[in-house]
C-alpha cells in the first residue's frame, strides 16, 4: 500500500464515498461510508447545538436512557395534537443532562421535531416540567398542544427538543392534502389571517382562491384537482 500521503485530496465528498476503519465490536477492518458517519453523527446527538436537545421516541413509558415517551405509553402513528403528558430521561440520547435547561424553559413554548423529517413537528406550550415521583431518572412534562404536523413515527425515530419562539420569526405550518379542487387548511398560528404559501406535488409555488373562513379554518379553492402543500406564515 502506498503512502497515504501520496492520495490525491477528494474535496467533494458524497455520500457514498468510504473510508477503511476498525469496527469496534469485533476488531474487523470494515468501510466506512460518509452517508453512515453523517446518520451516526445525527442520530447519536455527537454534534452538540445549543438550545437543542436529543431523544430517541419509545412507545414505552420510561423507555430508558435519552428516551421521550407518551404517559402510559404507545403513541407511535398518534397525531401530535394527542400529546398532553410526555416523559423526558433526564439526560439525552448523548448522555447530557438536561434538566437544568428544561426547567428554565417551563411556561414558555418548545418543538418537538423528528430529526430527519422537518416537516413532522409539533408546538407546544411547557406547562410543568417535575421529576417522576416513581423514578428520579426521568421527569414528567405537562404540555399544551398549539401547532404542527404529521403523526409520531416508530419506535427509536430520534426527536429533537428546541426552545421555540413563533414571535420571533414566521411559523411556516405545513399540511399536506391529496387531490382535490378545495383545500380546508386547520389555521394552528394564532393569527386570524396568516400569509398562505401553496405548493404542487413538484414543490412549484401555485395559487387558488382564498378564504379565510374563520379564525380556525381557511379554504382554498382550485379550477382543477391538486396535490400538493399548504405554509402559514
Amino acid at each position: 500500500m502506498a503512502r497515504i500521503s501520496s492520495y490525491p485530496f477528494d474535496t467533494n465528498v458524497t455520500d457514498n464515498d468510504a473510508w477503511i476503519g476498525t469496527n469496534a465490536a469485533n476488531r474487523q477492518t470494515k468501510q466506512f461510508t460518509a452517508s453512515a458517519v453523517a446518520n451516526y453523527l445525527n442520530l447519536n446527538a455527537k454534534v452538540n447545538i445549543g438550545g437543542q436537545m436529543s431523544f430517541k421516541w419509545s412507545d414505552t413509558q420510561n423507555g430508558g436512557l435519552g428516551t421521550i415517551s407518551k404517559t402510559g405509553g404507545g403513541g407511535s402513528g398518534d397525531n401530535f395534537n394527542t400529546l398532553t403528558e410526555i416523559r423526558l430521561s433526564k439526560d439525552e440520547i448523548n448522555g447530557q443532562r438536561v434538566v437544568e435547561f428544561l426547567e428554565y424553559l417551563t411556561t414558555t413554548d418548545i418543538l418537538i421535531g423528528q430529526g430527519n423529517e422537518i416537516s413532522q413537528f409539533g408546538h407546544y406550550k411547557l406547562d410543568t416540567y417535575v421529576v417522576d415521583p416513581a423514578t428520579a431518572s426521568y421527569y414528567i412534562a405537562g404540555i399544551t398542544f398549539i401547532g404542527g404536523n404529521g403523526v409520531i413515527a416508530e419506535q427509536g425515530t430520534q426527536y429533537t427538543v428546541i426552545d421555540f419562539n413563533i414571535a420571533s420569526g414566521d411559523v411556516n405550518l405545513r399540511q399536506n392534502f391529496g387531490s382535490s379542487n378545495q383545500w380546508v387548511i386547520n389555521n394552528t398560528t394564532g393569527k386570524a389571517t396568516p400569509s398562505v404559501t401553496l405548493v404542487n406535488a413538484q414543490e412549484e409555488i401555485i395559487h387558488g382562491c382564498v378564504d379565510y373562513t374563520n379564525a380556525t379554518t381557511i379554504t382554498v379553492d382550485f379550477d382543477t384537482n391538486v396535490t400538493g402543500s399548504s405554509f402559514l406564515n
